[in-house]
């Protein structure tokens, strides 16, 4: 439970950097990861299934900035 309450102050940080499809992959895997962990499920299987969520969403209106190309 203890890390459940930590996670929001571990993924503040990443608000910033979400203006691309590569930070917000980036940012829903270390999501995935660390929720999987903390209710015991694979870190990996998490990871894998946040950072394809967290790419999936420049696409869509989540309340997020809108993506931009890295150029």
């Amino acid at each position: 439970m203890r890390k459940l309450i930590l996670l929001p102050l571990l993924i503040a940080p990443l608000a910033g950097c979400m203006q691309d499809p590569l930070s917000r992959g980036a940012g829903g895997a270390v999501a995935g990861a660390v929720i999987a962990d903390a209710t015991g499920g694979s870190a990996l299987t998490g990871a894998v299934v946040g950072g394809l969520a967290g790419a999936a969403t420049c696409g869509v209106n989540v309340g997020l900035p809108p993506c931009r190309p890295r150029y």
